[in-house]
């Protein structure tokens, strides 16, 4: 283990109390314009620090322990996002609207919407143009961050441990794919902690993926737009397997092919590592911030996700899971593909 300086600990502390309070401020202005809301107790407030405060020690021990650089830890690219403010401004005021209306398809009659699923067809957060334009997708990563406090690349981040600990030491060439890589960022911060592997990412939206292909540039990532439900690779086609924040976009039926296709593309041993929401039978302690989320972000499976098992349903798809670690309002779950021979005979859909 490497020794992180003080200093550092210090600068990387003091940078995320200041997003974390000026984000704050904005929320608190906003509140009076939310819908009915339970309200947390004390003691959910506390379990909720706490979390918060685990997932930032984590952050640094990771460095501390070599899984990711230190440079890491000040990626976020703020000049970026101070020039995004007053963007982001109007897009809240709009989503504001659109949740009063109750529009959750206000898309952009330019999109051939016969070509995505049902399901991806809305406006998820309340999003203008959901996952459909240009502008979706430059405002996302923004949105997010303002969302989550500042924390959303802290979180990604605690994917890139397992995966570090998993490749570090291999030779180079290993083969990773990140399922539904949106904008980019997970890979972006992949590639700069194990720049001798080679990375694969695919998103059903082709906006994200230009939008990751100005991120990625330069880095020899390769990126397609493509279904998760039917990933366009051989099967066995890679040692590692991610995706974040998917699961809980999508209907039960989805989730399970998503699974099956991971285990696919999958060798036999090979890592799978997903993070997404916590769930209530990992975190019941969460309840009142989750479900919130749930009834104000026009996240339709998101209740049905909560009350999944994602743990079982891993076994069930040729897995065998090693971990579930917290990481503040989400989890990172670590999986192992099974040979075909220990595989259960799965249950039918």
């Amino acid at each position: 283990m490497s020794k992180l300086l003080p200093v550092t600990r210090a600068a990387y502390r003091a940078q995320q109390a200041t997003i974390r309070l000026s984000l704050l401020a904005a929320h608190l202005g906003l509140r009076p314009f939310l819908g009915r809301r339970r309200r947390p107790s004390e003691r959910d407030l506390h379990e909720l620090r706490q979390r918060l405060r685990d997932l930032l020690e984590r952050d640094v021990d990771n460095v501390a322990r070599g899984l990711y650089s230190r440079e890491l830890l000040f990626s976020l690219p703020v000049r970026e996002y101070l020039s995004g403010l007053p963007q982001l401004a109007v897009e809240v005021a709009r989503m504001l609207g659109r949740a009063r209306r109750g529009q959750v398809r206000d898309l952009p009659p330019d999109v051939e919407l016969g070509a995505y699923p049902e399901y991806f067809r809305r406006n998820f957060h309340w999003q203008t143009d959901g996952y459909l334009s240009r502008r979706s997708a430059e405002l996302y990563d923004l949105g997010v961050e303002f969302l989550f406090l500042g924390t959303a690349d802290v979180m990604r981040r605690q994917a890139v441990a397992p995966i570090a600990r998993e490749l570090q030491s291999q030779t180079s060439g290993r083969r990773v794919l990140d399922v539904a890589c949106g904008t980019g960022r997970l890979l972006y911060q992949l590639e700069r902690a194990l720049p001798w592997h080679h990375f694969t990412g695919v998103d059903l939206s082709p906006y994200y993926i230009a939008k990751a292909r100005g991120l990625l540039a330069g880095r020899g990532v390769t990126l397609a737009t493509a279904n998760a439900e039917a990933l366009p690779f051989a099967d066995a086609s890679f040692e590692v397997v991610t995706s974040v924040f998917l699961f809980h976009e999508l209907p039960l039926r989805a989730r399970k092919h998503v699974l099956s296709e991971m285990r696919r593309v999958l060798v036999d041993g090979g890592l799978v590592v997903i993070e997404d929401a916590a769930q209530l039978s990992d975190s019941p302690s969460l309840e009142v911030f989750l479900e919130n989320f749930g009834r104000e972000m026009n996240e339709p499976f998101f209740f049905d996700y909560l009350r999944w098992d994602l743990e079982r349903e891993l076994g069930e798809a040729g897995f065998t899971v090693e971990s579930t670690t917290p990481a503040f309002l989400s989890k990172v779950v670590v999986a192992r593909a099974t040979r075909a021979a220990e595989r259960p005979t799965p249950p039918p859909i």
